[in-house]
Order: structure tokens, then C-alpha cells, then sequence
């Protein structure tokens, strides 16, 4: 005998009496077998006779089936089957397969005698005597009820990972794209703002500008939800109370979606507060309600409750990527036409709709779920055709209490006089950042990569601000950068930009801490106010000091001398940022030179240590040729500025600002158109 699996349990003599053997022959046959199978308890074993009753019972069966020895011998076998199978005749259709064939395997579901369901593993044995005539059938059942449930078990984990695996691989492409995309976005948006303001009042061309700085914000929105899908969104999460958020998105609900859609809010008693971005959140919020009104197309009722909920240990391991714990639930519920079962598998995938074509992007959904799911939360969607859809967002619970929202200043600033170092590897991007700010008043200087920018930073010439992208080419990253120049400049305020985090400045879902970060594509005016709030927030630190405003800048034709061609180049963009002309040379050589061929300078800037002759050397010698021409030595050492000055000569030590440099140029320009020569500095 065998069972279900194959293996051998042991041998059945089924011994069948001659014609005139006793009774005690037939007892002891029987003896025989009832000791052979009734200590098996694992298994449901027993005979039947050609018809299909039950002719002996073991301890197995009647511990597997419910029903004693008494209670079903002589019943016929079909009892065990279900009422379904019964009427599609699958007992007869066992027995006569067993009856042709020998053998009949199946597994299916069975019945116990409390009417409970398991799911058997069935081999009968058909049994001939020993002319081959049939007396019976053996049968064998195993109850493999935990079997099935471990195989759906393991489906379902390999379903949901194959799941996650692809929404990650998804995640990973749209990622990169939004990043390449936003780049490209904001070049666009950049020369835009700028254009605009060229075009003076011609008002055909300030339409056509504005109509394709919409279609930039349209793109932006775009490329803003490939990112949430991605879980690469750059989240600043506050610890709230949704049910304050719930209740203040009243108004905005229903102007949204119209006097056709009646709005119910249930909010539990008790709600727990959670750490999430608000703003996020009420955006998820909105499109699940949009996504519902479609479904009821304009007309039905819409209901948004919220509680506290949760999830145990036997739902996390149905449902991956779930951790048990406490959470706040907020459910979307609509009454609209539904999701069949093929669609519902498919509705978080970024462009999937259910919509006409030409009415919704497909990435509603998509955006929802990458926000809950890099929110650390989970995400669940009920729906059957014709009975509306629910989804379900749990939010992990914060036992922290409640931040308030700073509110957004309601004027935008027109920027400021501050130096700012742009970092950006986009050539196309730098150019339109860096105009963007010289419009709006900054000194501004630029490096194509992180080892450049620290080099500007070393250099001496004074920062207010690093205004950086995130992801950059090369070895040294930017947050390492921003490092190493608050080191060197412990006042130096730091704003990231970037179309795609890549998790530099973004750890677990969140901004890291004290962080500024101003998303592409930007505008002019969010460009503006961000700054500034940078550079606010920078001052209101201990021992942050407030600049000065420099001096008006006159037309005058200024001479820089330093071996540093880094140097050199920021500081002629500096200059030449500030109205002045700029003759920029490398070594008192050229300089001499360039004073040959070039209009009159009206000033000299120059390094102290210059290759082949030094600084104050360059400066005698022009001054020999232009005895008034004012001077300023640069220079990284503090004991050099202790050199005596006059009111044609400064020291400026390294590293210095703009400010502090066109001050000293505008000083000694006016000392020298009022003829002030040799009176002390002091």
C-alpha cells in the first residue's frame, strides 16, 4: 500500500475465503488488516466494496473525516464529497477510472462530517481476488488542507515580490527620466523668465511667453508624479493631525468636484497623529477624490473617513513590504461603476487608466501609491464593477504631538546684493541660473562641478550662499561639497536644487534635517523667495552677520592680476556682474603687456605672489608709468595686511566678499578723483 505521495506504508493481503472455508478464516483476514491500518492515524484509510460503501474504517479516517466506524460503515462512499461534486458525478467517475485503470489520483476539496471543507489528496486502489474478478477498492486520503494554504502562501509572497521588483525596476526608470526631463524643463523655464522680461509691454509676445511657461508647469506636474510613483520625491515630513487637514480640504473638495457629488467626512474619535508632508498628502487626498468623481462620472457621493487602525502580524504576512504596528487610516470611498479584477491587479502602474483615452494621464494612482509607500505607509484598493471603489491609506502613527505649518510669506522678494557660488554640470541649466539670479541683483560666480566649485570656495573670494544641484559628476559629491565649504565658510548657507534626489539629501523618504532643497523646474519668483529664506534663516544664526550694501558702481576699467586662472575667472564674473570692465592676466608679464595695448585701467588688482615677479613689484612699475593708479593687494596671509597703506593702496585678505571688494574699489576711486594722495589709512 501507498500513499498519496507515493510512498509505501507497508503490504495488504487481502485474503478472500475459499467456498466452504469458516468463519474463522474470514475473521482472521479480517483481523488482519484492521491491525495492519488502524494505528495509522495521519491517514484516512479504509475499503470499499464494487459499489462504492464503506466496508472497514481506520483511526485516521475517523480523526480526518469526523464520522466513527459505527456511523459509516455501510454508507456509500460520496458522503465525503461535496454537494457540486456530487452532481457533476464525480464519485462514480473515481470509481470507474480505479475500475479501468487500476489507479485513480486526485486531489480536490472534501467534507467532514461537521460539514467543515478540506482539501484531500485521494488515491483509490481497485482489488481483485486471484482470478481478477473485483471484490473492492482501497482507499487512501490525506488531508492536505495545510499543504495548499503554505502553496498559496508561497504564491503570493512570489506574486508580491515579482510585484514590488517590477514597481521598483518602474520606479528606478521614471526616476532617471523626470531627472533628464527636469533638467530640460528648467532651460525652458529659465530663458522664459528671462524673455519675459525683455519683451517690454508687447503683449501678443508676453501671452505667447506665458502660454509656454504653462505648458512647462504642465510638464513639471508630469514629471512631479513620475517621481512620487518612484518613491523619489523629495518629502518634508511634519508630525499632524489629518483629521485638521481632512476638514480644511472641505472647501477645496468641493469646488473640485461639483454640486453633482455629495461629500461625507467621518473622522473617529481619538484620531492618532501621523508624520507626514501635508502638502503631499492633501494632493493624494484630491486625486483619489477626482479619480472617484470620474467613476460616478460627476454624480454620486464620495465619503472620506479616517481612524485608527491596526495591522497584525497575519495581514503582514499576506502583504509585502508591511510592517504590524499602529497606523492611521484614511479611506476614499465612492459609489461609482467599479474596477473588475484584471484592471484592479494593474491600477498603481504609472499610465494605466481605466479612463477614455485623451482624459487622465494615468499616473493619479501611481503618484498616490509612491507617496504612501515612501511615507513608510501602505496602501490598499477594494473595488467590485458596479458597486463602487475603496482605497485605503495607512499612514504610520507618531506618538509626537502636532507641529504647526509656518505659513508662506504672501510677497515674493526681488533678491538681495549677497554672492552666490551656482553648482550645476548642465551647461544649458547653469546658464539660465545663473541669469535668473544676476537678475535679481546677486553677484554671482559658477562652477561646472563639485572639485571646481571647492576650488572657487578656497580661493578667497567671499560667499553668501551655494545654491548646488544634488546630483553631480566626479568623486566628490554635493553634500560632501557643502561639507567641506561650511568648514571653510562657517556662514555659508546651502540650498540643493535637483529633478531627482537619488537619495543623496533624501534618507528613508525625508529631506535629512535642516536641509533646503528647491525642486526643478523652478521659476523665477519661487527661485527668489527661496533664496532668501535660505539666506534669512543663514543671518538669524549665533554669529551670523547682516551684509552691507556696496557703494554704487560706476563705468571704470579695472585690471586683475592673478596666476590662478580659477581665481582670476571668478572674480572677473564678479566684476563684470557689478557694471565695471574687466582686463583679466596671469602673470605681472602679460599684465605689462595688456597696460601697452589696452585703454587706460583705472585700477589695479593683484595677488601678492605673482610667478616671475611679485605683486608689489607689478604695482611699482605701473605706477612709475601712472603715478595715481590705485592698488589692491590680495592676499591669504593676515601678516601681509599689516603692509603700510595709503589712500591709493587696500590689502583685502582671502577669502573676501563682493561687498567688501567693490567697497574698496569704490573707496579708492573716489579718493582719486578728489586727488587724496598720501594721507594715512590708519
Amino acid at each position: 500500500m501507498h500513499d498519496a505521495s507515493g510512498a509505501q506504508l507497508g503490504h495488504c493481503n487481502v485474503i478472500i475465503p475459499k467456498v466452504g472455508a469458516g468463519a474463522s478464516d474470514q475473521r482472521f483476514a479480517d483481523e488482519q488488516f484492521r491491525i495492519l491500518v488502524q494505528g495509522v492515524v495521519d491517514y484516512a484509510i479504509y475499503m470499499l466494496d464494487p459499489e462504492g460503501c464503506v466496508h472497514t474504517w481506520n483511526s485516521g479516517a475517523e480523526r480526518i473525516k469526523g464520522y466513527t466506524a459505527d456511523e459509516i460503515i455501510g454508507q456509500h462512499f460520496s458522503a465525503f464529497y461535496t454537494e457540486p461534486d456530487r452532481a457533476a458525478g464525480e464519485p462514480a467517475r473515481g470509481l470507474a477510472h480505479a475500475r479501468k485503470h487500476g489507479r485513480f489520483e486526485n486531489k480536490a476539496w472534501r467534507v467532514r462530517k461537521d460539514g467543515s471543507l478540506f482539501w484531500a489528496h485521494v488515491v483509490i486502489d481497485r482489488i481483485d481476488d486471484d482470478e481478477g474478478r473485483l471484490i473492492g477498492f482501497a482507499k487512501i486520503t490525506r488531508d492536505a488542507t495545510e499543504v495548499l494554504r503554505a502553496e498559496e502562501a508561497l504564491e503570493e509572497m512570489r506574486s508580491a515580490l515579482h510585484q514590488a521588483q517590477k514597481m521598483e525596476a518602474i520606479g528606478q526608470l521614471t526616476g532617471g527620466i523626470a531627472h533628464d526631463f527636469n533638467n530640460i524643463l528648467q532651460v525652458i523655464t529659465g530663458n522664459l523668465q528671462l524673455l519675459l522680461q525683455e519683451v517690454g509691454q508687447n503683449e501678443l509676445a508676453r501671452k505667447r511667453v506665458r502660454n509656454a511657461m504653462a505648458g512647462v508647469e504642465r510638464g513639471s506636474t508630469l514629471a512631479s508624479q513620475l517621481l512620487a510613483f518612484g518613491r523619489r520625491q523629495p518629502l518634508e515630513p511634519r508630525v499632524i493631525n489629518p483629521a485638521r487637514l481632512i476638514r480644511g480640504m472641505d472647501e477645496l473638495l468641493r469646488r473640485t468636484l461639483g454640486e453633482g457629488v455629495e461629500i461625507e467626512t467621518i473622522i473617529g474619535g481619538g484620531l492618532w497623529n501621523t508624520s507626514i508632508d501635508p502638502t503631499n498628502l492633501e494632493s493624494a487626498i484630491l486625486n483619489l477624490a477626482i479619480n472617484a468623481r470620474d467613476a460616478m462620472e460627476g454624480r454620486g457621493k464620495l465619503t472620506i473617513e479616517a481612524g485608527n487602525a491596526y495591522l497584525d502580524d497575519q495581514y503582514v504576512r499576506a502583504h509585502h513590504e508591511v510592517k504590524p504596528g499602529q497606523y492611521v487610516l484614511i479611506a476614499v470611498t465612492d459609489n461609482g461603476c467599479g474596477i473588475d479584477a484584471d484592471a484592479l491587479e494593474k491600477v498603481f502602474e504609472p499610465f494605466f487608466s481605466t479612463k477614455p483615452e485623451g482624459s487622465g494621464t494615468g499616473l493619479g494612482l501611481s503618484m498616490v501609491y509612491g507617496f504612501v509607500k515612501q511615507s513608510g505607509g501602505h496602501i490598499k484598493i477594494y473595488s467590485e464593477p458596479g458597486h463602487g471603489t475603496t482605497v485605503k491609506l495607512y499612514l504610520p502613527r507618531s506618538t509626537e504631538a502636532e507641529r504647526e505649518l509656518p505659513s508662506e510669506p504672501a510677497e515674493i522678494s526681488e533678491g538681495g546684493h549677497e554672492s552666490i557660488l551656482v553648482v550645476e554640470d548642465d551647461e544649458a541649466v547653469r546658464e539660465a541660473a545663473v541669469a535668473l539670479l544676476r537678475s535679481l541683483g546677486y553677484t554671482v560666480y559658477h562652477a561646472a562641478n563639485a572639485r571646481a566649485a571647492l576650488s572657487v570656495v578656497e580661493s578667497g573670494i567671499g560667499l553668501d550662499l551655494l545654491f548646488t544641484d544634488v546630483v553631480m559628476p566626479g568623486d566628490l559629491r554635493s553634500p560632501e561639497l557643502a561639507r567641506l565649504a561650511r568648514e571653510r565658510l562657517p556662514q555659508l548657507a546651502v540650498l540643493f536644487t535637483s529633478g531627482y534626489t537619488e537619495n543623496a539629501i533624501v534618507h528613508a523618504g525625508r529631506l535629512d534635517e535642516g536641509v533646503h532643497l528647491l525642486s526643478k523646474p523652478y521659476t523665477r519668483d519661487a527661485l527668489a523667495r527661496k533664496v532668501r529664506q535660505v539666506l534669512s534663516e543663514e543671518r538669524r544664526q549665533p554669529g551670523a552677520s547682516s551684509p552691507v550694501a556696496p557703494p554704487p558702481v560706476s563705468k571704470r576699467r579695472l585690471m586683475i592680476c592673478e596666476d590662478d586662472e580659477l581665481i582670476r575667472s571668478v572674480v572677473q564674473d564678479m566684476l563684470e556682474s557689478k557694471g565695471y570692465e574687466v582686463v583679466a592676466v596671469g602673470s605681472a608679464e602679460d599684465a605689462l603687456q595688456a597696460w601697452e595695448v589696452s585703454d587706460p585701467i583705472d585700477l589695479l588688482i593683484t595677488d601678492l605672489s605673482l610667478p616671475g615677479s611679485s605683486g608689489v613689484e607689478l604695482a611699482q612699475t605701473l605706477r612709475e608709468r601712472t603715478p595715481d593708479l590705485p592698488v589692491i593687494f590680495a592676499t591669504g596671509l593676515a601678516e601681509d595686511c599689516e603692509m603700510p597703506t595709503d589712500e591709493r593702496t587696500a590689502m583685502l585678505l582671502k577669502p573676501y566678499g563682493a561687498g567688501s571688494l567693490v567697497a574698496s574699489i569704490s573707496r579708492l576711486l573716489q579718493a582719486a578723483e578728489e586727488g587724496a594722495v598720501g594721507t594715512p589709512a590708519g
